[in-house]
């Protein structure tokens, strides 16, 4: 039976928990709350210790995600940090810094942990539409996922002759948190599915980058 550990194990996070359930895997869900496994993203040592308590319970650990927020306490100026001109000292550690810590902490822990486990393993990062593009009044929020983009870009290449298969799965749209069946924004479940569909890819058909967008979003190529 294959195991998993899942950060961020709510809404999207506890989406993929319950699809990979349904398909016959162990899971783990992280978080940092008393009611799940208390990992701290941004805490290369805490995602590490994870990972190894998952892998000392089960015999190893064939697929991490990470689906958490990238951010945490309040957050500086307008959605996305702003303009340049109009950002504040900390826009930047509000809006790009912790992103990029998050990806860090968790892309630095798979790769040591599933280096010394061995054998072939799936590490999947979740990011948003920001991590393709740069908008206006919106540049440190792209900072911080271009760097989410650009680690998990690294990983993937460090990784794959040793048959660790990561991948970054871009949510170019708003996230649902109703439960509707409007397609302007991104159902948990059909992400979930996403996520199954990467975990479940042979070392011959490897895809690093998946990008999905609800239909009735804007899509730009």
């Amino acid at each position: 039976m294959p195991t998993a550990l899942v950060i961020g194990a709510r809404n999207l996070g506890f989406a993929v928990i319950e699809r990979l359930l349904s398909d016959g895997w162990t899971v783990a869900g992280a978080a940092r709350s008393a009611e799940a496994l208390d990992v701290d993203v941004t805490d290369q040592e805490s995602v590490l210790a994870a990972l190894q308590q998952l892998g000392a319970r089960h015999g190893r650990v064939d697929l991490a995600v990470n689906a958490a927020s990238p951010y945490g306490g309040s957050r500086s100026g307008p959605f996305g940090g702003g303009s340049l001109a109009q950002a504040l000292p900390t826009g930047f550690e509000d809006w790009a810094a912790m992103p990029t810590r998050g990806a860090f902490g968790f892309l630095s822990a798979c790769a040591r942990f599933m280096s010394v486990q061995g054998g072939p393993a799936t590490v999947i990062q979740v990011t948003g539409g920001s991590a393709r593009r740069g908008m206006p009044g919106r540049g440190l929020w792209a900072a911080g996922a271009f760097g989410v983009r650009a680690l998990t870009q690294a990983a993937a290449a460090e990784l794959r002759e040793q048959g660790i298969h990561v991948a970054l799965l871009i949510v170019d749209g708003i996230i649902d948190r109703s439960g509707s069946d409007d397609t302007a924004t991104a159902d948990p479940a059909s992400l979930a599915d996403a996520v199954a569909y990467l975990a479940a890819q042979s070392p011959r058909a490897m895809t690093h980058e998946l990008q999905v967008t609800p239909a009735r979003d804007n899509w730009t190529p």
